[in-house]
C-alpha cells in the first residue's frame, strides 16, 4: 500500500503544509472614516514573511495607528493626511472622487470600507481614467479597466519594492524558502514522474499518463488531480474554411 499523495496530505492541514502566519504583523486595512481630515507621522517601514510589498506603519494625531503599503519615495517621518480636504501627495489616503484623472494610485477599495482589497503587489498601481456622478472608471496593473464607488479610499502612489523580481533565484533553498512563507509547496514534482502508488499518473516507463488526466469536480481527494472539471481538453480541431 502506498502512501498518500500531496492533495490528500495538504486537505488535512498539517504542520508541513500551513503558511507562517504567526510571523505576520498586521492586515493592512485603513481605519475609520472620518468627517473631517486626519493626519498621522510615519513611524517605521516593516517587512512581512510572505508578503513583496513593504508596510508603513502610521500613527494618526488621534492615537490611532494602521498599517498601508509602502509606496515609492515614502520615508519615516513623513507627515500622511487621511480623510477629505487632503493635499494631493504621495502617501495620502484620498476618495477616489477627489483624485484627478491620471493619478497613479494603490491599495484600493472595492467597496467604501472594506479596508484596501485591489492593486497591493510590489511595484503595481492603477491609474484613474474617467469620474462620474456615482462611478469612477479605474485601469488595474492587468489593463482591465473596472468601475468603483466614488467613496472608495485610495492611495496615492505606487507600490514600494518595484524591482524586486529582477534578481532571479540563484539556489533553489532561496525560492523554498520565499514560498514557504506563503504557505506554497515546492519543488513540485510530476505525476507522471512518481510511482503508482505515490500519484494516480504514475507508474510505467512512459512521458504521458496512461489514465485519462480530466477527473470530476466532486471526486474525492485520492483521485481529484489533473485536469479538474474542465470545459475542453485535447487539441483543438480547426474550423472549416480556416487556414
Amino acid at each position: 500500500m502506498g502512501k498518500r499523495i500531496y492533495v490528500q496530505r495538504r486537505g488535512k492541514g498539517s504542520q508541513l503544509f500551513r503558511a507562517a502566519s504567526q510571523k505576520r504583523i498586521a492586515p493592512l486595512i485603513y481605519p475609520s472614516e472620518s468627517d473631517e481630515a486626519v493626519y498621522g507621522i510615519v513611524e517605521d517601514l516593516l517587512h512581512e514573511p510572505g508578503r513583496g510589498a513593504p508596510i508603513a506603519h502610521i500613527r494618526l494625531e488621534n492615537g490611532d495607528s494602521y498599517y498601508n503599503v509602502a509606496v515609492e519615495g515614502l520615508h519615516i517621518g513623513q507627515r500622511i493626511g487621511f480623510g477629505p480636504n487632503v493635499p494631493l501627495h504621495t502617501g495620502n489616503v484620498l476618495l477616489l472622487r477627489d483624485i484627478p484623472s491620471g493619478t497613479a494610485i494603490c491599495n484600493l477599495e472595492r467597496k467604501p470600507g472594506d479596508g484596501g482589497k485591489l492593486v497591493r503587489s510590489s511595484g503595481t498601481s492603477s491609474t484613474i481614467v474617467s469620474h462620474g456622478q456615482e462611478m469612477t472608471s479605474l485601469r488595474l496593473p492587468s489593463r482591465k479597466n473596472i468601475d468603483l464607488r466614488n467613496m472608495c479610499r485610495a492611495t496615492i502612489g505606487l507600490v514600494g519594492a518595484s524591482g524586486r523580481l529582477e534578481k532571479p533565484f540563484m539556489i533553489a533553498g532561496e525560492r523554498w524558502a520565499k514560498l514557504r512563507a506563503k504557505g506554497h509547496r515546492y519543488p513540485n514534482v510530476k505525476g507522471i514522474s512518481m510511482i503508482a502508488s505515490s500519484h494516480p499518473h504514475g507508474g510505467g516507463r512512459h512521458r504521458r499518463s496512461l489514465k485519462p488526466t480530466s477527473v470530476s469536480r466532486n471526486a474525492p481527494p485520492g483521485q481529484k488531480v489533473g485536469l479538474i472539471a474542465p470545459k475542453w481538453s485535447g487539441r483543438k480541431k480547426k474550423q472549416r474554411g480556416s487556414r
